[in-house]
């Protein structure tokens, strides 16, 4: 059987020039198009998978997708162990409707309100989805495989993360990439623009409390781009909505304060992704090279104490059988894995996932 040419890995230190390079087809505040932002990410991410830093809600996981035969990364993306802390709160618009009329002039509105909200304690987040362009179209589905391995990966380790999951996606922009509602209402109440507010939010979140106004806004009042950005998917992400929906996420009328972008929420037990996946344990017998009707293609995780402390691959194998999976001798002898070893395993559907997800 032959040897996958991909493989994901926990991302380190020495990730940094491809996870650069990858930055510049999202550029967003988790994933900035600046080498030395990327260096302070992918050392949050080494502290997070080496579990030196021991607030678990404090965790960044950054996975890279590594094209072996290239020998670079081509993909990534990203969990958050909570969005939301005592110093650096989730904020957010809860989008409301307000219905009005006026029976002298037989006149009825139903106005959105946009009104500011901040958590504490706020859920888990997924984001920071890129693909390189020259990978989006692989046969082998490797968006698909990039997405999902932060879903094995909360499996895994069901304990450091909150109850909710959290994926907020690009609502639609301008041609030049600024944020219709930014331009309506941030601007006008912090002087700042968007690309440097949203920046300055990852660090700094006062100077919202403390210039946005405290009442209730009215999208009436906004321009029609502003309004038509608010809770709407954008383009680039109709696709990762579809997915989103069918894993078990729902649209909660809740929006980025920054462009708009809505926010989709799944309660952890209903993600079917998350009840999909599974520990195993490897058996002493290889996987058959021929048996196509009976293997199933899964993503194989697998967890050490070593740098990159974290491994996945796409494999086709035979459903568990007791708790033990066979794997191909290839991937056995390249990852040195003995007959015993613990394995995590998650089914792979056919889904086209496009190459970002999203505000983060």
């Amino acid at each position: 059987m032959q040897l996958e040419r991909y493989e994901i890995r926990a991302a380190t230190l020495a990730d940094g020039d491809d996870l650069y390079d990858l930055s510049r087809y999202l550029d967003s505040v988790n994933l900035p198009h600046e080498r030395t932002a990327i260096d302070a990410v992918l050392m949050r991410s080494e502290r997070a998978f080496s579990r030196t830093e021991g607030d678990p809600r404090r965790r960044e996981y950054v996975f890279v997708l590594h094209d072996l035969e290239l020998d670079r990364a081509i993909g990534t993306s990203i969990v958050f162990g909570q969005l939301g802390r005592r110093d650096a709160p989730y904020i957010f618009f809860d989008v409301k409707k307000e219905e009005r009329y006026s029976q002298s002039l037989d006149r009825h509105f139903v106005h959105s309100v946009l009104s500011m909200g901040y958590s504490y304690n706020g859920p888990t987040e997924i984001g920071g989805l890129v693909m390189h362009p020259d990978a989006r179209r692989a046969p082998e589905r490797l968006g698909q495989q990039i997405s999902y391995v932060r879903f094995l990966w909360i499996a895994m380790h069901r304990d450091y993360f909150q109850n909710y999951v959290l994926a907020e996606l690009l609502p639609p922009l301008a041609d030049d990439g600024t944020s219709h509602l930014w331009e309506a209402v941030g601007r006008r109440f912090t002087g700042l623009d968007y690309r440097e507010a949203d920046r300055l939010s990852k660090t700094n979140k006062e100077f919202i409390r403390g210039l946005f106004p405290d009442g209730d806004i009215y999208a009436s009042l906004l321009s029609d781009d502003a309004q038509a950005a608010i809770g709407e998917v954008g383009p680039q992400t109709k696709g990762v909505e579809k997915l989103l929906r069918r894993i078990g996420f729902e649209y909660v009328n809740r929006v980025d304060p920054f462009d708009g972008g809505p926010h989709f929420v799944a309660p952890i037990e209903k993600i079917s992704l998350l009840r999909a996946a599974h520990a195993v344990h490897l058996g002493s017998s290889d996987a058959p090279e021929d048996a196509p009707g009976s293997l199933v293609p899964h993503l194989v995780g697998i967890e050490s104490d070593m740098a990159p402390y974290f491994r996945a691959f796409s494999c086709a194998i035979e459903p568990s059988q007791g708790g033990v999976v066979a794997l191909p001798r290839a991937q056995r002898d390249r990852l040195q894995l003995e007959t015993g070893a613990k394995l995590w395993v998650l089914p792979l559907r056919p889904s086209r996932t496009p190459p970002n997800q999203g505000h983060g």
